[in-house]
């Protein structure tokens, strides 16, 4: 009989299996609590693109679970909806609305601002907001919005909220990848891809490799205190794949998850110890998972800490600065 580890590896390397609700279900992870332990009851979260599909399913967990939510919407009406319905399903009264365009540099700086003179501490950070685009366009600095709301965005939030999410000695930061990212290697000559004509999923998936491929040199430069996680949420069946992929989502639609599955490692990764003593890693339904289906796509030595000063410049953001701690209040 195939052993349970074995029939989880069979699953990845199918894709089709892993990927879908077929894998999540025989991984067992349908009726699993992603915080047995009760870790989450207090701990404050705050996440990114929170008011639909995966992010406002990860909303009402960390909700249920009993943590304090900060949700971050670029959409106001979206995100009030969105926050009064997880409020009325979860009966929390510990969910907070925040306004912000993650393309948007110095809105994201303001956010931080916002965030650092509000609140003393921030146990987790979920990066969730995306897009998939049909066709070029500028964020407000003037970057490929793609490069903006995945990479750019995330990269100098992450930094705005380094002394809150060090405060306690335990903070998570956790990025929402996708299995398109196995597709793409880095451009470092050409991180906005100009030189390429548009492709939405291509754009996308050289996104999402240089968010994965930040994780664990990112963890570094931003100080003890602060571990770095991406996950994949697998096949999920939202608002944003539907609108992006059609076609996919058609024909695809009997095999996807729901975004409550899509969302479980994402709790998982917040409140489990073992995370902890492995940051860095990719994981998908609670497991680490290869960076690099292929070897052509691999990073090559000292590309990664060339693309962290590549995003350090582009937000103009001081390379190398410490990350203290705020006095306590």
């Amino acid at each position: 009989m195939i052993g349970a580890d074995q029939l989880d590896w069979l699953l990845d390397r199918t894709v089709i299996g892993g990927y879908s609700k077929i894998g999540y279900r025989l991984r067992g992870l349908h009726d699993s609590d992603p915080d047995p332990a009760d870790a989450l009851r207090g701990a404050r979260v705050l996440i990114t693109g929170a008011n639909s599909g995966i992010g406002a399913a990860a909303t009402r967990a960390f909700a249920e679970a009993g943590a304090e939510v900060h949700m971050v919407s670029r959409d106001r009406e979206r995100g009030e909806h969105a926050r009064a319905r997880i409020s009325e399903i979860t009966g929390s009264d510990s969910l907070h609305l925040h306004l912000c365009d993650l393309s948007d540099l110095d809105d994201v700086r303001r956010l931080g601002a916002e965030l650092r003179d509000e609140l003393d501490s921030i146990d987790v950070l979920v990066h969730n907001a995306g897009a998939l685009l049909q066709e070029r366009q500028r964020s407000p600095q003037g970057f490929e919005l793609t490069l903006a709301v995945h990479v750019l965005g995330p990269f100098l939030l992450s930094h705005e909220l380094a002394p809150l999410l060090a405060a306690e000695g335990h903070g998570r930061i956790i990025n929402v990848t996708s299995g398109g990212m196995y597709t793409a290697r880095l451009d470092l000559d050409d991180i906005q891809l100009e030189r390429r004509s548009f492709d939405g999923p291509e754009f996308y998936a050289h996104a999402k490799r240089a968010q994965v491929a930040l994780a664990p040199y990112l963890a570094r430069r931003l100080g003890e205190g602060i571990t770095v996680h991406s996950m994949h949420p697998g096949w999920a069946a939202t608002p944003g794949v539907e609108e992006s992929l059609p076609r996919f989502h058609a024909l695809a639609r009997p095999l996807l998850r729901s975004p409550e599955a899509g969302a479980d490692t994402i709790v998982w990764l917040a409140a489990a110890p073992d995370p902890l003593e492995r940051p860095g890693l990719l994981w998908m339904d609670r497991k680490p998972r290869p960076e690099h289906r292929v070897p052509w796509t691999a990073e090559q030595p000292g590309e990664t800490a060339r693309l962290y000063e590549l995003c350090a410049e582009l937000v103009d953001l001081p390379a190398g600065d410490p990350v203290e701690a705020p006095p306590p209040r």
